[in-house]
């Protein structure tokens, strides 16, 4: 048998095995150099302390990433990647790189240097949960939102390109323990509170107690990949274990006080559904800095942006100025000044971030205050003026 008709076997082996966990012909165009030097096809489904597990056609493996450990930790191997790794048999098995990823979702780290942090890789859906045994935070799910919605095209992490957010990860807000909530009025109250805060993005009230929601919730999860994201407590474990059918995941208990819980799940784990599609689950995030977002905090905040087109001067920023639209709009009552904040807020951490790295930035952030530090003394002039 030829090598080409070898190779269009293993290919045609890989499909059938890996079908379940998302491999298709695009993923097989990006391999089939790879499998030309006899590496075999892979998605990593766990990672811990330089070592991952990858299925294979073959199975599970244990596959070691010292080849691919670069300086930048945005490239390092991640739950999620599709990867090439040795052939079975080989000893130590190691992996030898990662196909291009689709998408990504970063997070700042709580390093003062600039730096990412890859949660999850090659994701269609961001599933943000929300436990509604605690009091609604709307600032946090405003965050997870705008990093969501700014969810990384790999080609950009890999390549430093940039791709919008229409083609990467969808997002949606699961409200968890929904069975907690006395009555469905309250509920419909809380679900219209975060679709204010979730503008065009699904938000699904869910039990896993009771099974309230799950029916929807699948369905949405069912093709493709999603990752479970959200603090410690919000019921995640709990869920997945809800949409596996099985008690996969460990879970503990919240504490009574404020709702939160431990950290039970401690590494991300990728595992199949039984009703199609595969999932990721996280360990809680106590931090959600944000990284590059300004795409994402754009659409977040969609009707503040919209409101911006009509103020007066073009470079308002919604503080004080004369003819400003979204002042107006908080003083109709059109809009609340809580949004507002988040999106200044948002938008000034992002800035910050982005600025550390991008000189023009940087730049314009020195120009701004120099302007404002010029108009500050302009107006104690006039003062001194009246006051002499």
């Amino acid at each position: 048998m030829s090598n080409a008709s070898l190779d269009s076997s293993s290919t045609a082996d890989a499909q059938d095995a890996l079908a379940v966990y998302g491999w298709d012909e695009g993923w097989a165009a990006e391999f089939a150099s790879y499998a030309e030097q006899g590496l075999v096809p892979g998605r990593v489904v766990r990672v811990d302390r330089g070592q991952c597990d990858v299925v294979t056609p073959g199975g599970t493996v244990r596959a070691d990433t010292e080849f691919v450990v670069p300086r930048d930790p945005m490239k390092v191997v991640c739950t999620g990647d599709w990867v090439a790794v040795d052939p079975e048999g080989s000893h130590p098995l190691y992996v030898r790189t990662l196909l291009p990823r689709r998408t990504a979702f970063v997070r700042s780290t709580s390093s003062k240097r600039s730096e990412g942090q890859v949660l999850a890789t090659n994701i269609d859906h961001v599933v943000i949960c929300v436990s509604l045994a605690a009091e609604l935070d709307l600032g946090r799910i405003e965050r997870f939102l705008a990093l969501a919605m700014s969810c990384s095209s790999g080609e950009a992490l890999l390549h430093e390109s940039a791709l919008s957010w229409e083609s990467g990860a969808q997002p949606v807000v699961v409200l968890t323990k929904a069975d907690l909530v006395p009555d469905a009025v309250t509920l419909s109250h809380l679900v219209q509170d975060v679709e204010t805060s979730a503008p065009g993005v699904p938000v699904l009230p869910v039990s896993a107690a009771s099974g309230d929601g799950l029916d929807v919730l699948a369905a949405v999860v069912c093709g493709g990949t999603s990752v479970l994201l959200g603090q410690s407590g919000a019921g995640k474990s709990t869920l997945a274990n809800a949409l596996l059918g099985e008690d996969v995941m460990e879970v503990q208990a919240t504490r009574d006080v404020d709702g939160k819980g431990r950290h039970t799940t401690t590494t991300r784990n990728l595992l199949v559904l039984p009703g199609g599609g595969v999932l990721i689950d996280t360990p809680g995030l106590r931090g959600v800095g944000l990284w590059d977002a300004g795409t994402g905090v754009g659409q977040v905040f969609a009707e503040i942006e919209e409101l911006a087109a009509g103020c007066r001067f073009h470079d308002c920023a919604h503080v004080a100025e004369p003819g400003c639209a979204v002042l107006a709009a908080v003083d109709s009552g059109a809009l609340s000044q809580r949004r507002l904040d988040s999106y200044r807020k948002l938008l000034r951490e992002n800035q910050r971030i982005v600025a550390k790295t991008d000189a023009r930035v940087r730049a314009e952030i020195r120009r701004d205050w120099k302007r404002k530090g010029a108009e500050g003394r302009a107006a104690m002039e006039v003062k001194r003026g009246r006051w002499m």
